[in-house]
């Protein structure tokens, strides 16, 4: 009989054979099988049904071209893609994302993590991704507004409330929710709940906006908890200064920690008195500046061009990686864990190579896989969806509280799941086989293998 190890390295390797070169799918998959081999020992039944190679094939992958008018008149083509990969537990759900980078590596592995992402909040939904490798900066109102209509010309077809619900990501935000919204109208019917994270004024919810960074922090602060700490006092690293970054910060310093840093893809900021968020919103947020124009407004600051936030040298207690994949490699760990971290929560999707991961939880650092910490955001998509079924509106506090609710539950969940496997405090291994189990679960009842 095939053993649990023997089986995940044949799975690993048929898909190593099928999707070479898909270099983030691919890292997304190594960090997924060993976590689960002692749940598939206990469990030889899935083995024989090969649960999970057919967890590891998308249910469906749908690439288009997306051709677009300039203001010059000028006719410009994209690809488009959404990948509908396992709705075991609900209708797929994930974001856009357009930016530059997209591919289907990148939208696989996005798509991978959803799913166990999903999973862990208790929610019905399953795990799917999309986008485009249009890039939004640079653009008129009018050029984003024909890309989008474009897009969801083709979009159109393959989604709706109780099939596919997308939302933003990034370079997906309020302005293109609202024109991706407004040509799915006018294509087919009204229907609030095919998209999530739309402005409040056509139902969106409150606190879908906050969601993301204030669920990271909900997440560290329950685990703080555990420990009988908080953050009061904590120095608070956190790169990026995009939406998850902003209101990550905005809560951390809500609860009593000093945020040290912020960044973009140009350097980053260290502000020794606090990062000032409202400066950081002006520039980011309303004004789309870079952010080595703080030091303009706070002279007391640091600008550092060309660094990863990661290579600084003080000394400070948890880390918040809010910016991209990959942004922490084993050498920045371990720099990081030279300067006394304790709790790494990552507020973006793999952020931590597979090497900094096994570093971080070598060295005994708290390392909260973004599947688990930054699960917040699809979570109050999903309540939006409710609401939107219900045609209802809840009010801030109310949405926000569900989501510390569901955070605490996920934090509980991983931190049970590792010590039940005999790996107590590895919250990587207890978020994989809790998300996983659900799944699984699901998919043998369904009769799905």
């Amino acid at each position: 009989m095939t053993t649990a190890k023997e089986y995940i390295q044949q799975i690993r390797d048929e898909v190593h054979r099928l999707d070479a070169g898909q270099s983030e799918y691919l890292q997304a998959v190594d960090e997924f099988l060993p976590t689960v081999e002692a749940f598939m020992e206990e469990h030889p039944d899935y083995i024989e049904q090969n649960i999970l190679g057919q967890l590891m094939e998308p249910e469906r992958i749908i690439q288009f071209r997306v051709p677009w008018q300039d203001d010059e008149g000028n006719w410009r083509v994209n690809r488009g893609f959404r990948i509908q990969y396992n709705s075991a537990l609900g209708p797929y759900k994930g974001g856009l994302r357009f930016h530059p980078s997209v591919n289907l590596s990148v939208l696989k592995f996005l798509a991978f993590e959803q799913i166990f992402k999903n999973s862990l909040t208790d929610l019905p939904i399953g795990g799917g991704k999309g986008g485009s490798d249009f890039d939004p900066k640079g653009k008129s109102d009018a050029e984003v507004m024909r890309f989008c209509q474009s897009f969801m010309l083709e979009l159109s077809k393959h989604i709706g409330p109780n099939t596919d619900v997308p939302a933003g990501d990034i370079g997906v935000g309020a302005r293109e929710i609202g024109y991706l919204y407004g040509a799915y109208k006018r294509l087919k019917q009204y229907d609030a709940g095919v998209l999530t994270g739309k402005p409040l004024g056509f139902w969106g919810s409150q606190t879908r906006t906050e969601a993301t960074g204030y669920g990271l922090v909900y997440f560290v602060k329950h685990l703080l908890k555990d420990q009988e700490d908080d953050f009061k006092e904590k120095k608070v690293v956190v790169s990026g200064s995009g939406n998850v970054a902003i209101y990550a910060i905005q809560k951390a310093q809500e609860l009593g920690a000093t945020v040290l840093t912020c960044s973009d893809s140009n350097g980053y900021v260290y502000d020794s008195e606090g990062i000032d968020l409202e400066l950081v919103r002006d520039l980011k947020e309303r004004n789309r500046e870079r952010i080595s124009r703080y030091v303009e407004k706070r002279p007391n600051a640091t600008y550092v061009e060309g660094e990863s936030v990661w290579a600084f040298a003080e000394d400070y207690d948890i880390a918040l990686p809010c910016a991209t994949q990959n942004e922490i490699d084993e050498k920045a760990a371990q720099q990081m864990i030279k300067q006394g971290v304790k709790i790494v929560g990552e507020g973006a999707n793999m952020p931590c190579t597979l090497e900094a991961a096994h570093a971080f939880i070598e060295a005994e650092v708290a390392y909260c896989p973004g599947k688990a910490a930054n699960a917040g955001g699809v979570a109050v998509s999903a309540l939006e969806m409710s609401q939107n079924a219900e045609r209802l509106v809840w009010d801030f506090d109310k949405v926000d509280s569900m989501l510390d609710d569901i955070m605490a539950n996920i934090y509980t969940n991983c931190r049970d799941t590792a010590e039940a496997y005999g790996k107590k405090g590895n919250l990587m291994l207890g978020a994989n086989i809790a998300g996983f189990k659900k799944v699984a679960v699901a998919m043998m009842a369904q009769g799905l293998v």
